[in-house]
């Protein structure tokens, strides 16, 4: 009898599925352990998902014992933020022609993967 024998369990749709439910986790602030600031506003995020998406989060976090990270930005405007942490999250984001350059300028100042040659 061959005990070897390996199966392959796959979930199917686990990608979608796995990004749907972190960001309603992000909509809905749950399990968020870093805050965000610019120009006096706040997101809540999380640090694996910064870390995994921008070599900046990542070395900025990694120097915060604390359980919970502030993080001020401040040569980047919030609604540049806000769409770098829908980039992050869902992997695309729609912005305006007008944001497009210092959107741009911001992701390549925070090392966003994809940021330079991607968009």
């Amino acid at each position: 009898m061959d005990t070897d024998d390996e199966f392959c369990l796959k979930w199917n749709n686990h990608h979608s599925t796995f990004m749907t439910v972190l960001h309603s986790l992000l909509k809905k602030e749950i399990l968020v352990d870093v805050t965000l600031a610019a120009e006096g506003q706040f997101i809540e995020a999380h640090k694996l998902v910064l870390s995994t998406c921008s070599e900046y989060f990542q070395d900025a976090l990694q120097i915060h014992d604390n359980k919970h990270a502030y993080i001020f930005l401040n040569n980047v405007a919030f609604d540049d933020l806000k769409a770098l942490i829908e980039y992050m999250y869902l992997g695309e984001v729609n912005v305006s022609q007008e944001q497009l350059p210092r959107f741009l300028a911001s992701a390549e100042a925070l090392k966003i993967k994809g940021s330079n040659s991607t968009f």
